[in-house]
């Protein structure tokens, strides 16, 4: 077994017989985000690439405005579970210190210690990405998705996130127990590559609004699901001018918000034969 994975015994009924043997279950490990030596929050999250999530989650929860502001991250081994110690600028940590300070002493209102409506639906920025897509490049990446998924392949229970190239080439993945958790470590894995520009994510979940924030605020312009949007993704994807994508299945697609940066009829027809193309319910 991996630090992903653990052994687990199981009794299994199969067609009237009962069977034992062994099973790899995916690790699922509280980890907390400490930014200088304040803990700001803990995360369920699969323990793999947590310096990419370190990342990925300060830009993409708005900790931080830039990965210069991040200055080093260590992980610290706990009782309790892993503690990812990540040290920020002290602009970003006083910002971080207010946005605290405003929310202490007060009610919540059920999302991560959020007390209003305009902190709960945060307003997007417009993403950029004047760039076309072809939709085979969306089922190219689909169909590589799954053996891509080397936590998935070895134990299942896990979601992926995957920064794809204008031809659907997968370049990079992240998996993880949590979908936010995955995206966020993709965003992180992609900000350290230097990843970006024209080519969609790809997630093997719905889409909620949550993951249209974390994309906008990295300018992702396409955002691709195997599963259904919600209608605050969709609002939020149209203020972002972000191309929303549900229901990718082999063959079958669906272009709920941008579909504009898609190629259609004769124009798609026109570059088929081009390599490396820029770019019911479904």
């Amino acid at each position: 077994m991996t630090d992903t994975e653990a052994a687990v015994s199981r009794q299994v009924w199969d067609r009237g017989q009962w069977q034992a043997d062994t099973d790899a279950v995916v690790v699922e490990s509280a980890v907390a985000m400490v930014y200088n030596g304040v803990s700001h929050a803990v995360m369920m999250t699969t323990p793999a690439d947590l310096e990419d999530f370190a990342l990925g989650f300060s830009l993409s929860e708005g900790i931080v405005d830039n990965p210069g502001q991040v200055l080093g991250v260590d992980v610290i081994e706990r009782s309790e579970g892993l503690e990812l110690a990540i040290e920020i600028t002290g602009a970003a940590f006083a910002a971080l210190k207010q946005r605290r300070r405003s929310l202490a002493g007060r009610s919540g209102c059920g999302l991560c210690g959020v007390e209003s409506l305009e902190q709960a639906i945060p307003a997007v920025a417009r993403v950029s990405g004047g760039f076309v897509l072809a939709p085979e490049a969306l089922q190219h990446a689909l169909a590589e998705l799954g053996g891509a998924q080397v936590i998935r392949a070895r134990s299942a229970g896990v979601h992926a996130a995957a920064w794809c190239d204008s031809a659907g080439r997968i370049r990079l993945l992240r998996e993880d127990v949590g979908r936010h958790n995955a995206l966020d470590k993709l965003l992180g894995a992609m900000t350290r590559a230097g990843e970006g520009g024209a080519g969609f994510v790809l997630v093997s979940s719905r889409l909620s609004y949550e993951m249209v924030a974390k994309a906008a605020r990295l300018d992702i312009a396409v955002l691709a699901a195997v599963s259904a949007p919600t209608s605050l993704a969709l609002q939020l994807a149209a203020q972002a001018d972000m191309s929303l994508v549900g229901f990718l299945q082999p063959g079958r697609q669906a272009i709920y918000t941008g579909e504009g940066r898609f190629l259609h009829g004769s124009a798609q027809e026109a570059c088929s034969g081009l390599a490396g193309v820029e770019g019911g319910r479904a």
